[in-house]
C-alpha cells in the first residue's frame, strides 16, 4: 500500500511539474487558458450556441463568442502571469512596486487587445468578455488591494468600463453566461409568444372568410329552396289542371313537399 501511495505522489509531482513547465510558457499557457474556456462554455451552452476561434472579416481571430440574438459576444482569453508572479514573489519593495506599474500597464493592454474585438459592424455587440482563466489573478487583480500601490483597483475597472471590456474569472463568468442564457429563453418565450399572435391573427382572418363563404352557401341555399317551393305550388296547379280536365277519373291530387329555408343569422 506505501508503496502505490508513493507512486501516486511521484505522478502527481510528475503532473504538477508538467503544469509548472505550461504555465511558464506563454505560448502554452494561452493554449491552456483557451481550453478553460472551451470547457466551461461547453458547460453551459449548446454547440450551436458559441464558436471557438471566431475569425473576422478582417481575418483576426478571436478565442470564442457566444451567439446571442443575432449578436456575436468577442470573449479573449488572457493570462497575464509573468509580472504578476514578479510581483507576488519579490521582498524587495522597490522591486515591487515596478512590478505592480509594469503588472498594470500589462493589464491596460490586455484590456485594450479584448476591446479590438468589439466590432458592431459585424455584428458584435457593443461590448466584449476578457476572460482570465486564473481565480487567483482575477481575485487579485480586482478584488483584493495587492502590494505597496494597492494596485488601485477602481481605475482598472473603470478602464476596462471606458473600453467597454467586462473582466471576468471561471466563476463570475458563470454567472454572466447564466443572464446570457436566461436572455436566451426570455427571447424564445417573446417569439413563440409573437407566433401564437401571428397564427391566432391568421385564424381569425381564415374565420372571417369561411363566415363569408358559408353565408353565401346559405343564401345559395335559401334560394334553391324557395325556387323549389315555388315549382312546387305551380306543379301542385298543374295536377289541379289536369284533373279538371279529366273530370277526376284518374289519379289523385298531388300534395308538393314544402321545404323550410335554412335560418341565416
Amino acid at each position: 500500500e506505501i508503496s502505490g501511495t508513493n507512486e501516486q505522489v511521484l505522478g502527481f509531482t510528475q503532473q504538477m511539474k508538467s503544469l509548472e513547465h505550461i504555465l511558464k510558457n506563454p505560448k502554452q499557457r494561452g493554449v491552456l487558458g483557451e481550453y478553460f474556456l472551451e470547457t466551461l462554455l461547453g458547460n453551459v451552452l449548446a454547440p450551436n450556441q458559441y464558436k471557438m476561434q471566431y475569425k473576422f472579416d478582417s481575418g483576426e481571430i478571436v478565442d470564442a463568442v457566444v451567439f446571442f440574438n443575432e449578436k456575436v459576444i468577442p470573449i479573449d482569453s488572457k493570462f497575464s502571469l509573468e509580472k504578476y508572479n514578479m510581483m507576488m514573489e519579490t521582498d524587495d519593495p522597490v522591486q515591487r512596486e515596478l512590478y505592480e506599474k509594469e503588472f498594470k500597464a500589462d493589464i491596460k493592454r490586455r484590456i485594450d487587445e479584448t476591446s479590438k474585438y468589439i466590432r458592431q459592424a459585424e455584428g458584435t455587440t457593443d461590448f466584449a468578455f476578457m476572460f482570465v482563466p486564473a481565480e487567483g489573478i482575477y481575485y487579485n487583480m480586482l478584488i483584493y488591494n495587492v502590494g505597496t500601490l494597492q494596485l488601485n483597483t477602481q481605475d482598472l475597472i473603470e478602464y476596462a468600463f471606458k473600453k467597454h471590456v467586462i473582466i471576468v474569472s471561471p466563476t463570475s463568468f458563470y454567472a454572466y453566461l447564466e443572464t446570457v442564457l436566461q436572455g436566451m429563453k426570455a427571447l424564445k418565450i417573446e417569439e413563440s409568444v409573437k407566433e401564437i399572435i401571428k397564427r391566432i391573427g391568421l385564424l381569425g382572418k381564415h374565420l372571417n372568410s369561411f363566415e363569408e363563404y358559408f353565408g353565401k352557401i346559405g343564401r345559395n341555399i335559401g334560394l334553391s329552396v324557395s325556387s323549389y317551393n315555388s315549382a312546387s305550388q305551380e306543379f301542385k296547379k298543374i295536377d289541379k289542371d289536369v284533373v279538371k280536365i279529366t273530370e277526376g277519373s284518374e289519379g289523385g291530387e298531388y300534395e308538393a313537399l314544402q321545404l323550410d329555408k335554412p335560418q341565416i343569422d
